[in-house]
């Protein structure tokens, strides 16, 4: 099992340096291991990755390779919520990738292991190891426990709704301060399906990532122990060669797709799957793709915000291995697809059923279809998407008129200042990827909406996007960007737009002539942009294509 530089007088060289940092001869002979540790004292979700980073190195070490630590950058997005910060968050899922590639096949690694936990990092992690195509095994650092308030459970997303409130003035100063207390009450990723847990627990649909890695909280010891068996596993497939994209294969999108559907994910999901299939060279992983696998598959799983349960119950009751069990019932799972473990089939085999409370039996499903859906029409040709689990069923079908903003900061201080009315359909444009540049998520503004009481009321649509803890008729990713010339940038105030979830549509109800005139006078708004962002939007592609860079010639 030899290295790069174990052998021959030609590596002496690099074999002195090696020596440098202490290695002795047995360790520069054995596998090396690259364990990309993504840990941050910023994150909550991320500091004590280092801890996770160092049980899979014992595994590495107990297994017969040589692990070597390295650095990865990251940033919660709960923290860069709200302002400019969250400019950075999608663009920084780039240099993730670059990262782990530059350090993984600088330094001639022969297998890694990806210790991560929110929102970018993870996605970012997952197209570096398709992307390298070494043997890789995924493990996150856990969820972190539901907040409790008054006896009930709570979570990041209750906390934005509560702001929400105290700004409309429906609870005091003491009351916001009591939420914000207690409701984020250990580390690791916030406590819903939101997009690092939903993440997360795709890596096990993926095959990626072995069981109980999207659930298992972070306090828990078995995290650690998770995280010394992803060690072993990942010199388990290098001894057998098995390579990320013999795992991350078409069968292997289509799982993750389909139990995507059924656990109601984050939005993120649509451009995080989207973006690793593109490197992992699978075709055909789009919209249409996402919304064929949503009209055959049950929504199963109802968690925070779509639902009263959180990661610890889902983890309680089974996690992903009893989901894909359920699902498994229906013939909607290809069994036969690898995984880190061995073939899926074999993992199912071995999980708990249903248990009809946190789970919802495949026979008594919360709906009949999945829990995010791809609407398209005029207002978005090329799609957009809503987290149909997490709306409100009186908003499945709305008209209304349209309230224009060009920024979410715009839209905040109406929503905020009492502008916004029932019926109102909010539109937030020029926050895409290329006309953010960034495109950041909008949960202050939907938690506004709700804190408000206005979720069963107002609709909010946008060319940004949406956290995960987003719920209510909150549309995103609408592609052609204004920015883009999209309609969505030619959008009136008082002008009427209909949203059909059902029928799968989005309408601007304005007649096709004035559309064309408007289309033909419009000249879209370029934000000013420095540093990475400018480069981020002149290589960035749209959303529909996972706001991947543009393809250069290889």
């Amino acid at each position: 099992m030899a290295n790069e530089f174990s052998l021959g007088a030609d590596k002496s060289p690099q074999r002195s340096l090696l020596r440098a940092l202490g290695w002795t001869d047995e360790e520069i002979n054995k596998p090396l291991v690259g364990i990309i540790c993504a840990q941050s004292d910023i994150i909550p979700g991320h500091s004590h990755l280092d801890d996770i980073a160092k049980a899979a190195a014992e595994g590495v070490i107990a297994a017969g390779g040589k692990p070597v630590i390295l650095p990865c950058i990251g940033v919660c997005d709960g923290i860069a919520m709200g302002h400019a910060g969250m400019k950075y968050s999608l663009p920084s899922r780039e240099v993730i990738a670059d990262g782990a590639e530059i350090l993984l096949r600088a330094h001639a690694f022969q297998a890694a292991v990806f210790v991560g936990n929110c929102d970018k990092i993870i996605p970012g992690m997952l197209m570096a190891a398709a992307r390298v195509n070494l043997p890789a095994v995924m493990v996150s650092g856990g969820p972190m426990l539901a907040g409790r308030v008054r006896g009930k459970k709570t979570s990041l997303s209750t906390m934005f709704e509560v702001s929400g409130a105290y700004e409309a003035g429906k609870i005091d100063r003491e009351q916001l301060e009591e939420y914000e207390s207690n409701a984020c009450p250990t580390c690791g990723s916030c406590s819903g399906m939101f997009t690092a847990n939903s993440l997360n627990c795709l890596c096990e649909a993926l095959g990626i990532a072995l069981p109980g890695n999207g659930t298992v909280p972070m306090v828990y010891s078995a995290r650690l122990a998770l995280a010394k068996k992803a060690g072993a596993a990942v010199m388990e497939l290098y001894r057998k060669n098995v390579r990320a994209r013999d795992i991350l294969t078409r069968e292997a999108f289509e799982n993750a797709l389909t139990v995507d559907m059924a656990i109601g994910a984050s939005t993120n999901t649509v451009l995080h799957l989207t973006a690793v299939a593109s490197e992992a060279g699978v075709d055909g992983v789009n919209l249409d793709m996402m919304n064929a696998i949503s009209e055959k598959t049950p929504n199963i799983c109802r968690l925070a915000p779509a639902g009263e349960h959180y990661i610890e119950d889902l983890n309680e009751a089974g996690g992903i291995s009893s989901v894909m069990r359920e699902l498994d019932k229906a013939g909607l799972l290809r069994t036969d697809a690898a995984t880190v473990c061995g073939r899926l089939g074999e993992v199912i085999a071995r999980a708990k059923p249903a248990d009809g409370n946190v789970i919802m039996e495949i026979s008594s499903p919360y709906s009949a279809t999945g829990g995010l859906a791809v609407l398209k029409g005029n207002l978005a040709k090329d799609g957009c998407v809503v987290k149909k689990s997490a709306v409100d069923p009186a908003m499945y079908r709305h008209c209304g008129p349209a309230r224009c903003f060009n920024c979410e900061e715009d839209a905040m201080k109406a929503i905020t200042g009492g502008q916004i009315k029932k019926g109102d359909v909010v539109v937030i444009r020029y926050e895409g990827c290329v006309g953010g540049p960034g495109m950041r998520e909008m949960l202050a503004p939907t938690s506004a909406i709700v804190g408000a009481g206005l979720g069963k009321d107002v609709a909010l649509i946008t060319d940004g996007r949406f956290s995960g803890a987003t719920r209510g008729a909150a549309i995103g990713h609408v592609c052609p960007e204004a920015a883009c010339g999209g309609i969505i940038g030619i959008v009136e105030d008082g002008d009427l737009i209909e949203i059909d979830i059902p029928a799968n549509s989005v309408t601007l109800k304005v007649d096709e002539a004035e559309i064309e005139r408007r289309l033909a006078n419009f000249k879209p708004i370029l934000k000013e942009a420095d540093g990475y962002l400018a480069y981020y939007r002149n290589s960035v592609t749209d959303a529909a294509h996972g706001a991947v860079r543009k393809k250069v010639i290889k």
